[in-house]
This record gives C-alpha cells, structure tokens and sequence, in this order.
C-alpha cells in the first residue's frame, strides 16, 4: 500500500501531518493533482468529533471534456462552484440520493476538480459506521457517496473553502511508490463517448476500501 507500510504509524488521536495550502490546489494539470492527492488525509470536525479517512481513489475533470459538470465553460447554479479558485469544495446530489465531494482545482474560471472516489477509514471508525449503519468497515468510506456520508459532509458545504475547521486536507508526509498507482478511466460516464476513455482515475492497488464499477 504505502511505501515501508507506514499506514500503521498514522496517529488515531492526532494529527496526521500538515494541512495542504491553497496552493497545492491551485496548480494547472488536475489530473496531477488527483494522482497527488492518494495517501493524503481527508479530515472532518465537527460538534468535537472528528472522522477522518487516506484518500485512496480519486478521478479528475475538467471544463475542457465532456464527463466535467461545466464542461464548454457551462455555467449554471449548480456548477458556479466549479469556477471558483482551487482550494473549495464542490458538493453535489447524485441521483438525489448520494452527496459526492469534489476538490476544486485550478484558478478562477478555470472549472477543473477532483471527485474522491474512496478513502481507507482512519480515525473515528465508530461514528463513521454509525453515519452509515453500515456493520462492515469495509464498507463505510468504500465509494463517493458512502464517505460523504461517513464524514459527515452534505451539501451545505458546497463552496466553502478546504483551509477551514470544518473540512480539510492533511499531508502525513508518507511516499507511496509509483507501482503502487493504479491509472485507468473513470466510472460511470459513457455519456462523455471518447473523453470516458480519459486515463484520469487513479487508486492504491489492490486496496480494499477502493470503489466497485
């Protein structure tokens, strides 16, 4: 999984390392980004509970093919988030069921982000599944809808800013080996004809918490 298996060295009660600053998301390729975001920790406070997963899985997108929500610059009131600055959140309802969170990325108009597809559960497991009523941890953080769920994280946070107290990203400063990524194409978006085919899915091989097509 993590070059030199440090998983087991990542703190249940602490931080795991430093939170990432704007620009980390603010720079140009998101497919990059969304490769650099594996093995980083997503984190979410509230009420004092704190829950908090890795980042296994991530898919990139971008307003410049056709899988993007704003792709050819589409700007309604759904995907106005999208062309914010890198660095906020974009939460949105899926089959107004599942809530999925999204990484902007980029600079301002430039509407690219980063679904997050599944994490590995880290801290506060037991809430987690509670969120879910989910009995399997394997099952709470394995897929976009089901960890939004486990975190906590709804659609009133669309727009808000990853650099709060709220919601944000750690860097526990762990190296995950090239061998160990897995690049393919994104799931579930054959409505995007050749842009599906896009190599802009990435996730931890053979990781169990990772999302089924």
């Amino acid at each position: 999984m993590f070059e030199g298996d440090k998983v087991s060295r990542l703190s249940c009660n602490k931080p795991v390392g430093v939170r990432l600053k704007e620009s980390f998301y603010q720079r140009l390729r998101v497919d990059s980004i969304a490769k650099d975001l594996l093995g980083k920790v997503l984190v979410s406070s509230f009420n004092n509970s704190l829950t908090s997963g890795i980042i296994v899985e991530t898919e990139a997108y971008s307003y410049k093919e056709r899988g993007c929500h704003a792709y050819n610059n589409l700007r309604t009131t759904r995907t106005e988030t999208l062309f914010g600055e890198g660095g906020i959140m974009y939460v949105y309802l899926c089959y107004g069921i599942h809530n999925m969170f999204n990484v902007v990325t980029n600079r301002k108009n430039k509407a690219e982000a980063v679904l997050i597809r599944a994490l590995e559960p880290l801290r506060g497991k037991e809430l987690m599944m509670k969120r879910t009523s989910a009995r399997d941890v394997h099952r709470i953080t394995s897929g976009p809808g089901k960890l939004t769920k486990a975190l906590g994280i709804g659609r009133a946070m669309d727009g808000e800013k990853l650099t709060g107290n709220e919601i944000w990203i750690e860097d526990p400063g762990t190296k995950i080996a090239r061998n160990k990524i897995v690049v393919t194409n994104r799931i579930g978006i054959d409505y995007a004809g050749e842009d599906a085919l896009l190599p802009w899915r990435f996730y931890l091989k053979d990781n169990p918490w990772i999302s089924r097509p």
